[in-house]
C-alpha cells in the first residue's frame, strides 16, 4: 500500500512538472517571437552596439532574454500547480490560503525583477563604467553584457518571495513571528552578505540594496505576526466548539 502511494505521488508530481515545462515552453516560444523588440528595448540608453564573437552568441542572448520572460510568465502556473500537488496533504483552510497567495507569488518575482533592472542594474553598470572611463576602450560582447544582467536581476526575484513563503509557512505553523524575530541577526547578516556580493564595492550601491532587503525581512515579520495571531484565535475558536460539542454530548 505505501509503495502504491509512492508512486501515486511520484505519477503526480510528474504530471504537475509536465504541465509547468509545457507552459514555459510556450510563454518561450512567444517570447522568441518578439525577442528582437524586446532586444532592442532593452539596449535602447545603451551607446554602443553590443559586439559578438561568434555566429552563435547572437541566438544564445535571445535565448537567454526569453527564458528570463518565460520564467517570469510561468511563475502562477508553477505556483499553481505547486498548490494542487500540496493540497491533499492541507486542511481546507491551509488550502484556501495557500491559493490565495498564488497571485502574490508572481506578483513578487515580478516586482523583485523589476527592483534587479531598473534600481540596481543602473547603478552597478554606471559604477563600473565610471572606473573605466577615460583609461579604456569600452567594448561589450552582447553575450557578457546580458549574463551580467540576468545575473543582476533574477536573484532578486527569487529574494522577493520571502514574504509569500514566510505567511505560507506560518499559516502552516512551521514558522512564527517569535522564530523570526530571534533569527533577525542572523537573517540580516544573510541579506548584507547577499547585497554586498551582487553589487559593486562602493557604499550607495550597498545602500541601495541592503536597505530593501532588511525592510522586506522586518514585511515578513510582521505580515507573519498577523497570519499567527489569526492562526491562534482560529485554533481556539476550534477547540471551543469542540468543547462545546463534547459538552452537549
Amino acid at each position: 500500500m505505501d509503495t502504491m502511494n509512492v508512486i501515486g505521488h511520484l505519477g503526480e508530481l510528474r504530471k504537475r512538472i509536465m504541465v509547468t515545462m509545457f507552459a514555459f515552453v510556450g510563454a518561450l516560444a512567444a517570447a522568441l517571437c518578439c525577442v528582437q523588440q524586446i532586444y532592442g528595448w532593452l539596449t535602447q540608453h545603451l551607446d554602443m552596439r553590443l559586439a559578438l564573437l561568434g555566429p552563435s552568441d547572437i541566438l544564445w542572448v535571445y535565448m537567454m532574454i526569453s527564458a528570463v520572460i518565460a520564467a517570469a510568465v510561468t511563475t502562477p502556473v508553477f505556483a499553481y500547480q505547486l498548490w494542487r500537488f500540496v493540497k491533499p496533504a492541507l486542511s481546507a483552510e491551509e488550502h484556501r490560503a495557500a491559493f490565495h497567495m498564488i497571485p502574490a507569488v508572481s506578483l513578487l518575482f515580478i516586482g523583485g525583477i523589476n527592483f534587479g533592472y531598473f534600481i540596481v542594474f543602473p547603478v552597478v553598470s554606471s559604477f563600473l563604467l565610471g572606473l573605466s572611463a577615460g583609461q579604456f576602450q569600452t567594448l561589450y560582447t552582447a553575450e557578457k553584457y546580458f549574463r551580467f544582467m540576468v545575473n543582476l536581476t533574477l536573484p532578486f526575484g527569487l529574494l522577493f518571495e520571502m514574504p509569500a513563503v514566510v505567511i505560507f509557512l506560518t499559516r502552516l505553523g512551521i514558522l512564527n513571528p517569535e522564530r523570526l524575530a530571534k533569527a533577525r541577526k542572523t537573517a540580516y547578516f544573510a541579506l548584507v552578505v547577499t547585497a554586498v556580493t551582487v553589487t559593486p564595492p562602493d557604499i550607495v550601491s550597498d545602500v541601495l540594496v541592503i536597505i530593501p532587503l532588511l525592510l522586506l525581512y522586518e514585511c515578513s515579520v510582521s505580515l507573519s505576526r498577523i497570519v499567527y495571531r489569526k492562526r491562534l484565535r482560529r485554533m481556539a475558536e476550534e477547540e471551543q466548539r469542540a468543547g462545546t460539542a463534547l459538552s452537549g454530548l
